[in-house]
């Protein structure tokens, strides 16, 4: 398709980023769950993933699935730099998603954790995988992280035992807002990388194919309050 001038001029810089090395993980429940990159074209099922849960306050999946939601518009409209997208799906079904942006090569900025299959921590598994593509894969020092539920808090800046930035210098500001910023660093993620971030590669042709065509989940598992 064709883009005009203004178009181009609203677009961000653009940076080629390092794509993400699939990986499949076995959960607790033996199921098989390939972690990837999603693509552009699959916007449909993201969205249509993440829309139901704007309605779910509890545990803040509404704040969560809302500000998700538009970035993943943004990521698929052009108005976002640098933001990737990873998709955890078992069988093709979704099972969570988390999205993040390279603010610079040594500095990346985490955006939204959102399980859809709670249990069988689908969420920590997908936040593993986010901050080893942001370190490990595109090379940066750092990654600014905040929390917007008491979960999150518990599974990133308690579990991973993060730098309280904003305690030492309270004018730093993550972009998602006035929510205390935390910080991966390079040490802190060497410290808990065995523990926290499994899966195995390279992924088999026939897990591959299973993950090909994404589809939106048949049930959203023991999410308080959901209702489709």
């Amino acid at each position: 398709m064709a883009i005009d001038e203004m178009e181009k001029g609203l677009r961000p810089p653009a940076d080629d980023l390092k794509p993400y090395p699939s990986k499949v993980i076995t959960l607790a429940s033996g199921e098989k769950m390939v972690v990837r990159e999603a693509k552009r074209e699959e916007i449909g099922v993201l969205l249509g993933t993440v829309h139901p849960l704007m309605g779910v306050p509890k545990d803040f999946y509404d704040v969560v699935a809302a500000r998700m939601y538009a970035e993943l518009l943004g990521w698929y409209r052009y108005r976002v730099a640098n933001e990737f997208v990873l998709v955890g799906s078992i069988n093709g079904e979704i099972a969570g998603l988390v999205n993040s942006r390279q603010v610079s090569p040594k500095l990346g900025m985490s955006l939204h954790t959102l399980t859809i299959r709670r249990g069988l921590r689908i969420g920590a598994q997908l936040f593993a995988a986010k901050m080893e593509h942001h370190i490990e894969v595109l090379g940066e020092d750092e990654v600014w992280v905040v929390a917007e539920s008491p979960i999150g808090f518990k599974r990133w800046m308690i579990e991973y035992q993060l730098e309280d930035r904003s305690s030492q210098y309270p004018d730093v500001r993550h972009e998602l807002g006035g929510v205390p910023t935390y910080v991966l660093t390079r040490d802190l993620w060497n410290a808990v990388r065995d523990d926290k971030c499994t899966g195995t590669r390279p992924v088999s042709d026939e897990d591959l194919k299973s993950a090909e065509k994404l589809t939106m989940p048949t049930e959203y598992v023991q999410i308080p309050g959901f209702k489709r």
